[in-house]
């Protein structure tokens, strides 16, 4: 049986760990060497990196903060902010990165997702999606979720997986750092129109909004946070142990 992922999220601006509330608000954090050693050695299964603003300001992401926080981890590294070609990718995964994680650049340039998949494989192409309902419908956002781009979520993450897209991140603005519990309408419609991975980010506030993603949503593979892990609320360690008392499979070092 496939085990379920855990995965902290590095959101990084001007080379510092910040969080938020709805992808506003952000508060400074850590350094992402600091923490992304950290949670390589306390039992994450794998990290996400976000320059969350290298798409709003026009500019490639940080490659020097980058490198060394690729040298600081031994578990897969997944990298993402201002992804908008495939000389961007090869940049990306040349400091260090296992994955590419891929939004506003794939809205802006929907090939991008199928030409990437082709040089590098599906297995390298994580497709970000930051959804918001909108009038009752899940919206795709851009821009660290700032624009609405209009597009139906479903149906653009469909797309994007039959372009060659591997993995499927999918962010609720909505329940963003609210601490309330995952989105499980939304993971459900998503898991539903998709047969890849899908990581569920958005909402996590206790060991037990993880249980419930896992048991409510079958077809997630992993759940992604970050303030519960940055400030020390759920240590990895223990929301393993609960997830293998809840049969839950996990890998537990």
């Amino acid at each position: 049986m496939i085990t379920k992922r855990i995965i902290p999220c590095l959101d990084v601006r001007d080379g510092r760990v910040v969080k938020g509330t709805n992808f506003t608000g952000l508060q400074d954090v850590d350094s992402p060497i600091d923490l992304a050693k950290f949670y390589s050695e306390c039992g994450a299964d794998e990290l996400v990196f976000y320059d969350i603003t290298a798409s709003s300001d026009g500019r490639k992401l940080f490659t020097d903060i980058l490198c060394e926080t690729a040298k600081s981890v031994f578990i897969p590294l997944t990298v993402g902010g201002g992804i908008n070609s495939c000389d961007d990718f090869d940049r990306v995964l040349k400091c260090g990165a296992d994955k590419v994680s891929v939004n506003s650049g794939a809205i802006k340039n929907p090939g991008l997702v199928g030409e990437a998949a082709k040089l590098y494989g599906d297995q390298c192409v994580v497709l970000s999606a930051d959804i918001k309902r909108v009038n009752g419908e899940f919206r795709v956002f851009s821009h660290g979720g700032r624009i609405d781009t209009g597009m139906e979520a479903i149906e653009w993450i469909r797309r994007c997986v039959g372009n060659g897209a591997g993995e499927i991140v999918v962010n609720s603005i909505d329940t963003d750092g609210v601490k309330q519990g995952f989105d499980i309408e939304m993971l459900k419609a998503v898991c539903s129109a998709v047969s890849v991975p899908v990581i569920a980010s958005g909402g996590a506030g206790c060991i037990n909004d993880f249980i419930k993603l896992f048991n409510a949503v079958p077809g997630v593979d992993a759940g992604l946070a970050a303030s519960i892990f940055h400030f020390g609320t759920v240590r990895i360690s223990d929301l393993k142990a609960e997830m293998k008392a809840n049969n839950i499979p996990v890998r537990i070092r």
